[in-house]
């Protein structure tokens, strides 16, 4: 092949006139195997903003049904039903149970469509040249779980509904910045203020699940989280309703009227919520319990062990989630106008960069890989850390309780005589908190050990995981309020783009009792030039100069501090040998449920 031609095919699917697997495939017929031209696609930079249609395995059923009972645990308990007010993956999860997106992540990171007829292509003319119009056509034939018809209006009501600043939707930033228009009762026109290389956020995975307009109309704004509703969906998804115990127990039933053939293969489904990730991982690979448990925090050689009895596996599928460490901007000690950690405060202790930077050198990233999360979490230096083309090189993690003293000796930080160190009646004493959780616990110990060594002493606060993940505006325990000195837990990439990923430092998406606490800046970080960099970002088209804008941002936010990347959180699970569930890290657990089938 000439290099004009290679050149000419790779600009092809950075415009997105040609798939991926299309890519992939002419390479073959060169000779060129698929890793290769998977890895040239990453170097160059040449996989889309918005992928082209994705393809899941092929689903083995013949009919659908038939398939008795499914079995899911989740070890952090969903709380609500609606995807609109899911602040935490559990909720997000459960949502999706019955709500659908127009499409999702597949697990090769490409779009799948769901409600969608098709994915948007330029081919299609679906994408604009212009790249500021999306157009989306929707699939006939689709009913909510009462048997209304799923059409044009429920999308531009849920547009309306997210973006409406008294609903205060943790989906608001997927909304607020677009115009929809109904063209006719199957199309609808997504409408962008400049050129939007990364278009598939608004109606797409997590953020994109719909609701109907016709049980929800009555209910946007202020009395948003009144609606029956909220806690008994109807949906368009493969299962209907049945019970919920918020915090507990969720079951549902085969929906007989799913829009796509053959699904779903299962005739009832439980999610199984509470407990800890150990005891999930034990009740389907020891004991054949349960037929699948999610996302296991639990140490590596545990997990291995517990697979030595032969009745199941454990899924890894790598994204771009990383376990964390948030170190606060605001006081969370102070009250303004009725509101702790206020954006009107400011740290007494971790507003010293000498501080931040010692508290980064305090934790042992290569312990917690090694001796903690193996295969599930290997260390890193980078908050964002994927897809390959948007990491940085420029990071380094280091592991220095001797450069730390050094650093806070420089600072004037000074020990008093009870070994803490102390300037200006500020104590470095913090109340470091995180979801009860073994592998949290012990990384909460080894940070505790190493820190006391510095002169800072870490009040360890274990929160239960329901409480923790809850979108309780009443809690002061709840993560997104930051109510603590510093925290740790896992955010996840919900897609193979890293626009929604990084908008969660832009000083717009910030934590507040303003917003109930829906913004997605919890750490109330803000940077006048971060912000100038993400709306850059999302404005430009050359896929190149796109990336080197997230790892400015990337080595922006990691050098302040303020964040203290821990390991990469691939996506851990356990299933039974005979169940076949389709994952990907790109998206939520039970993206395609209706597919996951069991082989007898």
């Amino acid at each position: 092949m000439m290099e004009d031609d290679l050149r000419q095919m790779i600009g092809r699917v950075q415009r997105g006139t040609l798939s991926r697997r299309g890519f992939v495939k002419r390479m073959a017929a060169l000779g060129i195997t698929a890793p290769m031209a998977t890895q040239l696609l990453a170097i160059t930079g040449a996989a889309p903003a918005a992928a082209q249609s994705g393809s899941v395995p092929a689903y083995a059923p013949s009919r659908r049904g038939g398939g008795g009972a499914l079995k899911i645990l989740y070890w952090q308990a969903a709380t609500l039903l609606n995807p609109h007010f899911g602040s935490g993956t559990t909720n997000n999860d459960a949502s999706r149970v019955f709500y659908e997106p127009l499409a999702g992540w597949a697990t090769d990171g490409t779009l799948f469509p769901i409600l969608a007829a098709e994915i948007p292509s330029t081919d299609n003319g679906g994408i604009s040249a212009d790249g500021r119009t999306i157009t989306w056509k929707l699939k006939r034939g689709v009913k909510w779980h009462d048997g209304v018809e799923f059409s044009a209006d429920d999308v531009v009501f849920n547009w309306e509904y997210a973006k409406n600043p008294a609903t205060a939707a943790v989906t608001s930033g997927s909304y607020r910045d677009v115009n929809v228009v109904k063209v006719d009762d199957y199309t609808v026109r997504v409408e962008f203020a400049q050129p939007s290389p990364f278009w598939a956020d608004a109606f797409v995975a997590a953020a994109g699940q719909m609701i109907p307009k016709h049980l929800f109309k009555d209910f946007v704004g202020a009395n948003a989280r009144d609606a029956p509703t909220n806690l008994r969906p109807v949906g368009t998804g493969a299962y209907k309703f049945v019970s919920f115990a918020p915090g507990d127990n969720l079951r549902a039933e085969l929906n007989p009227n799913y829009h796509r053939e053959n699904r779903p293969y299962f005739d009832t489904l439980e999610i199984k919520g509470g407990g800890d990730a150990a005891s999930a991982a034990r009740a389907v690979l020891q004991t054949g319990d349960y037929d699948y448990a999610w996302s296991l925090q639990v140490e590596d050689a545990i997990l291995k062990r517990l697979e030595e009895a032969g009745k199941g596996r454990v899924n890894i599928v790598d994204g771009g989630s990383i376990e964390f460490v948030q170190l606060n901007t605001t006081d969370p000690n102070r009250e303004v106008d009725g509101e702790r950690s206020s954006i009107k405060t400011e740290h007494p202790a971790f507003r010293d960069p000498a501080v931040r930077q010692a508290m980064a050198l305090l934790i042992d990233r290569g312990a917690l890989e090694q001796h903690i999360y193996g295969r599930g979490g290997p260390a890193t230096a980078n908050f964002l850390n994927n897809p390959p083309r948007f990491v940085s090189p420029n990071t380094r993690w280091e592991f220095s309780i001797q450069k730390a003293n050094e650093i806070l000796d420089r600072a004037g930080w000074a020990r008093g005589r009870d070994g803490i160190r102390a300037k200006d009646n500020v104590r470095l004493k913090f109340v470091f908190q995180t979801s009860v959780n073994a592998p949290r616990q012990r990384t909460q110990a080894i940070y505790k050990q190493a820190a006391q060594r510095a002169g800072i002493d870490l009040e360890l606060k274990s929160v239960t995981a329901s409480v923790f993940f809850s979108s309780d505006v009443a809690n002061p325990d709840t993560y997104v309020k930051l109510f603590a000195d510093m925290q740790m837990y896992t955010t996840t990439m919900p897609q193979a783009d890293p626009e929604r990923f990084m908008n969660q430092y832009t000083s717009w998406e910030c934590s507040t009792k303003a917003n109930n606490w829906q913004g997605r800046n919890i750490v109330r970080f803000r940077s006048e030039e971060y912000d100038a960099l993400f709306r850059q970002a999302q404005g430009e088209l050359d896929p190149v100069k796109r990336a080197s804008l997230f790892i400015r941002m990337n080595d922006m936010v990691v050098n302040s501090n303020y964040i203290i990347p821990l390991v990469k959180r691939p996506t851990v699970s356990a299933s039974l040998n005979n169940l076949n569930p389709v994952l990907s890290a790109w998206d939520g657990t039970i993206w395609l449920l209706g597919d996951w089938y069991r082989t007898t």
